[in-house]
Parts: structure tokens; C-alpha cells; sequence
């Protein structure tokens, strides 16, 4: 019986075979290089509000500690919006009379909430608690960035777990001193992970990687 199949058949064969891996692992890496990709993450995108608040100017330009706004940082898990009350001790007195302003004065004659957009959004299945970090040392801009120069905030950080384990398995690259948590100008010093590990220790803190450490 003569052959059916030309010798080539074997050579496309093979091809197509290593061909189909290639293109499998390839459409793999594609997928996620995209989902770690700040179109996914909508990380570095500034978020409009219903008034444009910003950081640079209040908190680089004025100089205002992030304390004074979000109020229960240090000993909640919420690191909380500021109330209409607290934008008032300023702006009665200055640009009181700005239109872009008005809904914080509409908010503060009716009593009603602005309804600000969450910016850092985590997803229910997520526990993170803003006043363990703070006490163990990391800064706000460890996790948000250089706020000071935001005129709108954004997400700074993907907020994807390889981003959170990063620290959690190398604490000692990022806590600083507690006096500098809320130092949005602090650079990591020349000797950060010496300075790092000694921190770690005296700070008495874990490299917590379980699952229930984040999600409960």
C-alpha cells in the first residue's frame, strides 16, 4: 500500500505541535503582563470628585498633615473621609465664596454627606487594617505614593497581592521610623535595609504571609 502522507507531514507535525506550546505560553504571559498592567489596575489614573481636591496643594503646598483630615488612621482600620465640618474651618473664612467650593458649603448647611469616590478600593474578600501599618512603621507614601504632588489622587500601587507580599516578605526595605510615617518628603536613607532590620526587631514585626493574615 503506498504512503498516504507525504515525509513533510512529520515536520508540520511537529511544528504545529511546539507551535501550539509556544502560542499557549505566550497568550499566558500576555494575560498576565495585562492583568498586572495599570489599564487593569487603573493604578496612576486620577479619579475625578465631586470637588477637586487636592493634595499638592494642601498637603506639599500648605503643608497640612494627613492626621488632620483622616483622623482615625492611627487607631482604626478606616483611615476615614473627613467630614464637610473639617473643610470648613478653613474655607469659612477663605474662598467662601468660590464657586467651585460650593458643594462643601451645600454639604455643610444640609448636613449631608459629599459623596466622595474611593480612590483605594480593595475588594470585600481583602482585610487591611491602616492602623497596624502605621504603628509598624510604613509610611503613607509606601503605599500611596507621592501624594504631595497629586492635584487629583490616584492609585498609585497595582493593589494586587504580589504587590502587598512584596512587603510583607521584606518588611526591612520599607518600614522607616515611626516619627516619619507621616512624613510625605522621607527618602530611604543610603543604609535602608540595615536601618531596615534593626527596625524590624524593635518594632517586633512579622513576615506575615499566610492567607488568613489578609483575608478573613
Amino acid at each position: 500500500m503506498s504512503q498516504i502522507f507525504h515525509h513533510s507531514t512529520n515536520t508540520f507535525s511537529r511544528l504545529s505541535i511546539f507551535g501550539g506550546i509556544f502560542i499557549l505560553a505566550f497568550l499566558v504571559w500576555a494575560w498576565a503582563e495585562l492583568n498586572a498592567s495599570d489599564y487593569a489596575t487603573r493604578a496612576k489614573v486620577p479619579v475625578e470628585q465631586p470637588v477637586p481636591f487636592s493634595h499638592e496643594h494642601h498637603v506639599g503646598g500648605l503643608g497640612i498633615d494627613c492626621r488632620y483630615c483622616h483622623t482615625s488612621v492611627e487607631n482604626s482600620s478606616f483611615a476615614g473621609i473627613p467630614p464637610t465640618k473639617i473643610c470648613m474651618n478653613c474655607h469659612s473664612q477663605i474662598w467662601n465664596t468660590s464657586a467651585m467650593l460650593e458643594p462643601v458649603r451645600t454639604s455643610f448647611r444640609s448636613d449631608e454627606s459629599i459623596r466622595w469616590i474611593r480612590v483605594h478600593d480593595l475588594p470585600d474578600y481583602v482585610y487591611f487594617n491602616h492602623s497596624i501599618h502605621v504603628a509598624k512603621g510604613i509610611g503613607c507614601t509606601s503605599c500611596h505614593g507621592p501624594i504631595n504632588k497629586m492635584p487629583l489622587t490616584w492609585q498609585q500601587a497595582s493593589l494586587q497581592m504580589a504587590w502587598c507580599l512584596e512587603c510583607h516578605r521584606h518588611p526591612e526595605r520599607f518600614v522607616r521610623p515611626r516619627s516619619e510615617v507621616f512624613n510625605v518628603t522621607y527618602q530611604p536613607p543610603a543604609n535602608q535595609e540595615e536601618l531596615g532590620r534593626k527596625l524590624v526587631r524593635e518594632y517586633k514585626i512579622q513576615s506575615l504571609t499566610s492567607c488568613s493574615t489578609c483575608h478573613r
